[in-house]
């Protein structure tokens, strides 16, 4: 995949949707991959005792889950700058979830 050139992008330019199946080796591979050993990323019990039905994601997996939706969209050399997260709900096994963006500067 090419990478978009800076001039190319246009503000107010919308992202494609994706979704992405939210399974438990989802979240518990994320978690574990950023070091997130916080009990309810991947004991369902200790989820359960918080008020969840089922373990459920960690910021930092989603964090990473749009930075490589970022990517996709603007190719591999593509820099970053600035993400804006709005969390809506946490991420359940069972979930689809669902990431759509617009470029809001250059």
């Amino acid at each position: 995949m090419k990478t978009r050139s800076f001039e190319s992008v246009q503000v107010g330019e919308a992202l494609p949707e994706l979704g992405i199946p939210v399974t438990v080796t989802l979240i518990v591979g994320g978690a574990l991959a950023s070091r997130d050993f916080t009990p309810v990323h991947h004991d369902k019990g200790a989820a359960q005792a918080q008020g969840m039905a089922d373990v459920f994601m960690n910021i930092l997996t989603t964090n990473g889950l749009v930075g490589r939706y970022v990517t996709e969209w603007a190719g591999p050399d593509a820099l970053v700058r600035n993400v804006a997260i709005k969390l809506g709900a946490p991420n359940l096994p069972g979930d689809t979830m669902k990431l759509t963006g617009s470029v809001k500067s250059k």
